[in-house]
C-alpha cells in the first residue's frame, strides 16, 4: 500500500509540472523528440529519487532533475544545439481575431525571437526561459542551475542585452 500512496503522491506533486519540464528540455535542446526523451528520463530519475524529496517547490525539484538530465543528454550525445531549428510557437495570442498583416508581423516577430534564443550560449538561454517563460524567481533558478544568485542576475542581464542587440542588428538589416 505505501508504494501506491508513494505514486498517488508522485502523481499528484510532479505531474502537474509535465509542460514546464517539456518546455525547458525543448528549448535546451531545440528538438521536439529529444526533448520528449529527456522529460521521460528526468520523470523516471524523479520518481526514483521521489523518497528524497522533502516537500517545498516542487517544480524547481522537478526543473532541476530536467536541467541535469538535459546537460548530461548533450554531453553524451555532442550535438550542436544551434542547428536544430526550433519549430514550436512560444504564445499564442489568439490570432484569429487578428488581420492577416498583424498575423504575419506577429510571426516574424516570433521567428525572429526564436532564432534570437537559439543563438544565445546555453548558459544565458536557460536562464531567459526560465524567468521569462517559466516565471521562476531568481532564487528559484539559483537552484535550479546551480550557480549563486548574483551569477543567475548577471546571466540574465548579459542574456538580455545581447538578445537585444540581436534583434537591433536583425531589425536594421531589414530596413
Amino acid at each position: 500500500m505505501q508504494e501506491r500512496d508513494q505514486r498517488l503522491r508522485f502523481e499528484q506533486i510532479v505531474l502537474p509540472h509535465l509542460d514546464a519540464a517539456y518546455n525547458l528540455a525543448r528549448w535546451l535542446t531545440h528538438n521536439d523528440q529529444d526533448a520528449q526523451d529527456i522529460v521521460q528520463e528526468a520523470y523516471l530519475r524523479a520518481f526514483r529519487f521521489f523518497h528524497g524529496f522533502r516537500g517545498g517547490d516542487s517544480r524547481a525539484w522537478l526543473l532541476t532533475i530536467v536541467r541535469n538530465t538535459c546537460y548530461s543528454w548533450l554531453q553524451q550525445h555532442q550535438t550542436d544545439p544551434l542547428t536544430v531549428p526550433f519549430q514550436e510557437e512560444l504564445h499564442d495570442i489568439g490570432a484569429e481575431t487578428l488581420n492577416p498583416e498583424v498575423l504575419h508581423v506577429h510571426c516574424i516577430d516570433q521567428q525572429r525571437l526564436r532564432e534570437a534564443l537559439e543563438m544565445l550560449p546555453v548558459e544565458f538561454r536557460e536562464v531567459i526561459i526560465l524567468r521569462e517563460i517559466e516565471e521562476l524567481s531568481y532564487k528559484e533558478i539559483s537552484i535550479i542551475a546551480h550557480v549563486p544568485l548574483g551569477t543567475v542576475m548577471s546571466r540574465l542581464a548579459r542574456g538580455r542585452k545581447w538578445l537585444q542587440r540581436y534583434l537591433a542588428a536583425h531589425m536594421n538589416e531589414e530596413e
